[in-house]
């Protein structure tokens, strides 16, 4: 599978905004019972109130594991359009004292409030938030077409994950996205209390390091929600794959944007649902309403 993307990423110049690293423990040990009636230590997953501030103007409070606080905030603010270009981002300062991201602007914000006004509570979990026209954009994702995924490397990202060390196995209760090259090779996997603040964690690390995404795979745990899809598909990534099932809005607008969309992709099996023309098997190519 070949990157349609041209440039490359290390020899453009690039302003780098200001980061804290100011990640929290993923888990915490708590008391609990188990079922033969002994006290015993248990791991969970944290979970923290971050409230984002933009040039000083409150935008929203996420509840996150606090693992990768400033990859979630650059990659919320991408995802969301709120900011265009990683080089206007002058700093992003987290403090868990305050429960808050500050971000600075070089120039300030001056759109900010008008997308601001219309929102969209989405069917993520804990109720995610989508700022503006969700549709608005649509036309102007162009995902690369000369791209390939055939069943061998899918298996071979299914097993990627499942043998990926992950706060799930030992604490439950959290979601996990992953980044995955075209072999199936798994470049970051995150995981939060929600699927969405974990894709918007690789949002962001994509973004710091300049990383294409017309040759990548993206995988998470949960569902395929519109606001999932949406998200994927602004990220440049052509191909979404999930354990998971998919909505009917995020059926329609994978087809309309031309995502290749896979769900409930466990062990061998698994569901095609949109983009055929990018999907192999056996060396020869997936046909348009085939079953997978």
């Amino acid at each position: 599978m070949a990157d349609s993307s041209s440039g490359d990423p290390a020899t453009e110049s690039r302003l780098t905004p200001q980061l804290t690293a100011a990640g929290r423990p993923a888990t915490v040990t708590v008391d609990a019972i188990n079922e033969h009636g002994a006290a015993v230590q248990a791991c969970i997953p944290g979970e923290h109130p971050l409230t984002l501030y933009l040039d000083k103007r409150e935008i929203v409070t996420l509840m996150t594991l606090g693992a990768a606080p400033e990859s979630l905030v650059l990659g919320y603010l991408r995802n969301q359009r709120l900011v265009a270009r990683l080089d206007d981002i002058a700093a992003v300062q987290v403090d868990w004292e305050t429960d808050s991201a500050a971000v600075t602007t070089r120039s300030g914000n001056a759109d900010v409030g008008q997308r601001l006004q219309r929102r969209t509570v989405t069917s993520g979990c804990g109720q995610g938030t989508m700022f503006g026209d969700l549709m608005e954009s649509l036309d102007e994702i162009d995902l690369p077409d000369d791209v390939r995924l055939d069943a061998a490397t899918l298996a071979a990202l299914l097993d990627n994950v499942r043998r990926q060390d992950s706060i799930y196995k030992a604490a439950g209760a959290v979601h996990g996205c992953a980044l995955a090259a075209s072999d199936g090779e798994i470049l970051m996997f995150v995981e939060d209390v929600g699927r969405h603040n974990a894709v918007d964690a690789i949002a962001g690390q994509m973004w710091l390091k300049n990383m294409r995404g017309g040759d990548k795979l993206f995988y998470t745990t949960g569902r395929l929600t519109s606001e999932m899809v949406i998200k994927t598909a602004q990220m440049g990534i052509p191909f979404m794959i999930s354990r998971s099932g998919l909505t009917g809005m995020g059926h329609a607008i994978a087809r309309k944007i031309g995502l290749t969309v896979i769900g409930r992709a466990t062990g061998k099996h698994y569901l095609l649902f949109s983009g055929e023309h990018r999907f192999e098997y056996d060396g020869a190519p997936a046909k348009a309403g085939s079953p997978a």
